[in-house]
């Protein structure tokens, strides 16, 4: 029996995935074998010597220690793409806000006061204040070619506009499912001086953490209108405060409010709600649980963010599957453990990335806790399972 440690609500269709007779799911649970979790701040959170494997509904990882959860030999899965439309189309509607001055519009309208006759005159004094532009022709730069970008940018080929692209670590995947038509820029600096709209799509860490600045924001367009539904740290708050304070843009959209911004009256503040649709939690929730299954179940890796892909189909007999630092002679090591046993192996397969390596090892008989104890005495393992 596995047990499963929720540390936020996950969807019922994630949940449902995972077989009430191999697994034990509750809010609290001693020595869980793996969690599920959506936004819960795992960095204080004392990690289990049971933990295996941690699961975040979501694509952003901010929130878990992933450093410590690979020094442990505990594998991080998240959900990439599993919101991506979600997200998709909470960009379109905040360039639709945007360039047509909805919020604005929509907040003087519901101020005015007088009859039905009275209101009337009202409007047609005052719609000239929230005039808009339109997106056909207009130039949109997607920062970030991954699922949520692609999806963005093809969208908005599709309203006409044009679309210019960067994105240095674009997969082949995500390069196949991009519109031909999508531009290539080879900096965020050449889009910023091309772009009417810029939508950011990256994940958080030292090379994005201010990545819109000073200079960024020094060389736009003029009346720029910059969309955030990434990560907070992406924009260098201070340095937008300044160009706003300027009327170097348009406008910002963004999913993360803060005081210093959300009165201004250029910026649109949402309360996160990026992934805020029943589809998404579903998709994403559903995603994370049968990677998290198919790791505990049979070693296999999809979509981990600190361990290599793995995977190799069953024979239908024992599997070991050992987590380990990526040093030489540690498939030697683990390979005459186990024929030392006199167990023959049916196929192995071994996979690393950075310092970390995982290997898969389906044997002709059952694996004696002898020779899994020999295995996890070996200098670098991380850790020994027998499935």
């Amino acid at each position: 029996m596995y047990k499963i440690l929720t540390l936020n609500n996950i969807s019922v269709s994630g949940l449902e995935r995972l077989p009430r007779d191999r697994y034990e799911i509750a809010s609290e649970l001693p020595n869980p074998d793996a969690v599920l979790l959506r936004s819960f701040k795992m960095h204080d959170w004392p990690i289990p010597a049971s933990l295996k494997a941690v699961g975040r509904a979501g694509a952003g990882v901010n929130n878990i220690p992933v450093p410590e959860m690979t020094a442990k030999g505990i594998c991080v899965f998240n959900a990439p793409g599993a919101n991506a439309n979600a997200v998709k189309e909470l960009v379109l509607a905040g360039m639709l806000l945007a360039a047509r001055n909805i919020c604005p519009a929509w907040d003087y309208a519901r101020k005015l006061q007088g009859t039905d006759a009275e209101l009337t005159k009202q409007v047609e004094s005052g719609k000239k204040q929230f005039v808009g532009i339109e997106l056909p022709s207009r130039t949109l730069g997607v920062i970030g070619l991954g699922a949520i970008g692609v999806k963005v940018a093809n969208a908005a080929r599709a309203l006409g506009m044009r679309v210019i692209g960067y994105d240095p670590h674009i997969t082949v995947d995500n390069a196949w499912q991009l519109s031909s038509q999508v531009e290539h820029v080879f900096s965020v600096n050449e889009m910023a001086a091309q772009a009417d709209f810029i939508t950011l799509h990256v994940p958080l860490n030292n090379d994005t953490r201010h990545l819109i600045g000073t200079s960024f924001l020094k060389n736009c367009r003029p009346g720029l209108t910059l969309l955030n539904f990434s990560r907070e740290g992406v924009v260098d708050e201070e340095a937008l405060h300044e160009a706003l304070l300027a009327n170097k843009l348009r406008a910002y959209v963004c999913d993360f409010p803060t005081n210093r911004l959300k009165d201004d009256p250029h910026v649109i503040m949402l309360p996160h709600l990026g992934a805020s649709t029943g589809e998404a939690e579903d998709n994403c929730a559903v995603m994370v649980a049968d990677q998290v299954r198919d790791y505990l179940e049979n070693g296999v890796i999809h979509n981990s963010v600190n361990f290599p892909e793995v995977n190799m189909p069953r024979n239908g007999g024992p599997r070991l599957a050992i987590v380990n630092a990526n040093v030489p002679h540690m498939i030697e090591r683990i390979s005459k453990a186990i024929s030392t046993a006199g167990i023959n192996i049916l196929d192995m397969i071994n996979k690393s990335r950075g310092d970390i390596a995982c290997t898969l090892v389906d044997t002709a008989a059952p694996i004696p806790v002898e020779v899994t104890a020999q295995i996890a005495e070996v200098q670098g393992v991380l850790s020994v399972r027998t499935l």
